[in-house]
């Protein structure tokens, strides 16, 4: 498939796509077809109206299929490890009691949306919202309140981190594009992704947890453990936040000597340099941290061997379902990305006589849409627009805004060709329909208020 070229325009392409998606939501919303099922069957479709070879149809539904799994399957079947040892232990009620002892059930939400900021600064979107979860779950069961108004918060503090945020790999892609600085974007970044957050996360989720109040799901941490089954001796909320770290710690040492690497300030070839890169690898990390919570939430406190081996295999079967409509969702995007959906409407709109920062908005707008990779979306407009920023003769810190603002529209309107709209909403608890309610509005806010903000400054910049 490596040869193969789109012989469709971005008219039939984009056709093709928009009646894609409207076959899945009618396909899962009306007829009730089970997700996993109807994305394998579109993504078939698809590829055979988008003129893919027949004898490649598959091979390009396996490869997005496998490539989302490789990433996915770990970080959640590790993750669900570590959540049910947390649950098990009790360490998820200490932690949540001590959360609301210590900020009040008003400011819970509050909370823990600035934790998972903290957390997001190093770690991937995915990893560290499967790895908050458990606490997030279970300082809503404490204050029986609607997940969403835990969830959404931290969810979305992740997500602008992750959008915003170096070391992350899409702004630092762009900047490298773009010839920006690594350090004003990382500054302007943060300016920008607080405030996005505060209104995106934190508000939104407050909102929807009083439209949507369902309770948490019991798919990645089991059902609570009750006053009455709790441990003789419960993990303590030191214990937890100690295997919590551990994660952190791991990938904030790749991605930060990544990112020295990549600036020359660290010889990235260095046997130590590759060592601590390695092992901060999201699925070495979790695994490392999987270990940590078997010895210090199980062995550490007296457990058998045994029952900790079966915690851990009850944690595998309630998330088959996850990865696998993740899965499935990262094939329906992989078979847009190889029809050329994407790639012939960036370039048509790549000529628009528009302002720079607009036309990078749009474009990255229009990839992630298209196509539903946040960091293709990113990448692939910030390459495309490389002439038009150099033409420009921008100062450091409109390019770094450029940069931003680029990044901002590379997470719009999360939905189904969008492997993390099933992810969220499936670890959620949540249906396609509310997940397009929720998650889908979180993104656009994200996009919009987070360029918003990148023009008001990158006007501020230009009058000095």
């Amino acid at each position: 498939m490596e040869t193969w070229e789109p012989t469709l325009g971005a008219g039939p392409l984009l056709g093709i796509a928009v009646a894609a998606i409207a076959l899945i939501l009618v396909m899962v919303i009306y007829f009730r077809v089970h997700a996993f099922v109807t994305l394998v069957a579109v993504s078939a479709l698809t590829a055979l109206a988008a003129g893919l070879p027949i004898a490649g149809v598959v091979e390009t539904m396996t490869d997005g299929f496998g490539s989302t799994l490789a990433s996915v399957a770990l970080l959640v079947g590790l993750g669900a490890m570590i959540g049910r040892l947390v649950e098990a232990s009790g360490g998820a009620k200490s932690l949540a009691d001590a959360l609301v002892a210590r900020f009040g059930e008003d400011r819970a939400p509050l909370a823990l949306g600035i934790a998972s900021l903290i957390m997001g600064f190093p770690i991937f979107f995915d990893a560290g919202l499967v790895v908050m979860l458990p606490v997030i779950f279970a300082v809503a069961r404490r204050l029986n309140g609607p997940v969403l108004a835990y969830g959404i918060p931290a969810a979305g503090a992740f997500s602008v981190t992750h959008v915003f945020l170096p070391p992350h790999p899409g702004p630092v892609a762009a900047a490298e594009f773009f010839n920006a600085d690594i350090g004003l974007i990382l500054a302007l970044g943060l300016l920008i992704a607080i405030p996005t957050w505060y209104f995106s996360g934190y508000r939104l989720g407050l909102f929807l947890g009083k439209k949507f109040p369902f309770d948490v799901t019991e798919m990645l941490t089991g059902p609570a453990v009750k006053e009455a089954e709790m441990p003789n001796r419960p993990a303590s909320p030191a214990a937890v936040v100690s295997v919590l770290l551990i994660p952190l710690v791991l990938i904030f040492c790749n991605t930060g000597l990544s990112t020295l690497a990549t600036a020359g300030t660290i010889d990235g070839e260095a046997t130590w340099a590759q060592v601590l890169i390695m092992v901060g690898q999201t699925p070495i990390a979790l695994l490392i941290t999987t270990f940590a919570a078997m010895a210090i939430l199980g062995l550490g406190r007296g457990v058998d061997k045994n029952v900790i081996e079966k915690t851990m295999e009850s944690s595998l079967g309630p998330i088959c379902s996850v990865v696998l409509i993740t899965g499935a969702g990262g094939m329906f995007g992989g078979v847009l990305r190889t029809s050329g959906i994407g790639d012939a409407l960036a370039d048509s709109l790549s000529g628009i006589s528009i302002p720079v920062i607009l036309a990078c908005y749009l474009i990255a707008v229009a990839l992630r849409l298209a196509q539903g990779s946040a960091t293709v979306a990113l990448t692939t407009a910030a390459a495309l627009m490389v002439p038009a920023v150099e033409a420009g003769d921008f100062n450091e810190v409109q390019l770094a805004l450029i940069v931003l603002a680029t990044a901002a529209g590379s997470v719009f309107g999360s939905h189904v060709n969008d492997s993390g709209f099933w992810l969220v909403g499936r670890l959620m608890g949540m249906d396609v329909a509310t997940t397009l309610r929720t998650w889908t509005v979180n993104q656009m806010l994200i996009s919009v208020i987070g360029f918003v903000l990148a023009l008001v400054l990158f006007g501020v910049a230009a009058a000095f």
